[in-house]
């Protein structure tokens, strides 16, 4: 099975796309894309591997599944096309952070594939949603596969930095090796959660920065 994805990765997870369950998975995704609007593109279902190659990852974040409006997801968790406004409300809190943490204002634009080209590894743990239904691909196997994703880098690099926000990014705590990388947890930056007290205050983005540079690793330019 051809799957299109970059070199690095693809070798990587190799075994995966062997398993019976990622052909059980493909074939429910090709029948869903053709019967449904599903979401985001076919093209760019794989963006977050695309985007960030295996031996560029230095930091990773963890979605759930694509946003369910279409225009909106183009395969990077939390991120947005270009001329999405106003911003999903889990980004908006995000930027929120951000200025409160580094005191950088709110960018003009949602996408944030600038932050994939330097390393960001924005990776939704379902990779497909039919439009306005949200979780309507869970269950599918596209768990698994994002976990094999988790476990290799965890695995085969060190000094990277996990930013695991709300419960179900927690839950792939077990996959990674924290003597040899740094997980950062905090509640998920949807108002339902960051109303509460969960979500504002965290500093994850000043903390990813110091555990880089204090690694010799470029600190991200977020």
């Amino acid at each position: 099975m051809d799957v299109k994805i970059e070199s690095s990765w693809k070798a990587i997870l190799q075994d995966e796309f062997t398993q019976p369950y990622f052909s059980d998975l493909v074939a429910f995704v090709k029948q869903e894309y053709r019967t449904h609007t599903c979401l985001p593109k076919g093209g760019e279902i794989f963006n977050a591997f695309n985007t960030t190659p295996f031996d560029k990852v230095k930091v990773v974040i963890l979605g759930q599944d694509p946003y369910p409006t279409p225009g909106h997801a183009h395969g990077l968790c939390f991120s947005v096309q270009d001329h999405v406004k106003p911003f999903p409300a889990s980004l908006n809190n995000i930027f929120k952070e951000l200025q409160d943490d580094l005191g950088i204002p709110v960018p003009e634009t949602g996408n944030l594939t600038r932050w994939a080209e330097q390393g960001v590894f924005l990776l939704n743990t379902v990779l497909t949603v039919r439009a306005y239904k949200p979780r309507s691909h869970a269950g599918k196997g596209w768990e698994r596969f994002t976990s094999a994703a988790i476990r290799k880098i965890s695995d085969l690099k060190e000094n990277v930095v996990f930013l695991l926000w709300g419960g179900d990014a927690k839950k792939k705590i077990s996959l990674i090796d924290n003597t040899k990388h740094l997980i950062l947890t905090s509640g998920h930056p949807s108002p339902l959660s960051a109303n509460k007290g969960y979500w504002f205050g965290n500093r994850h983005f000043s903390k990813t920065n110091a555990y880089l540079v204090a690694r010799g690793i470029d600190p991200v330019q977020w």
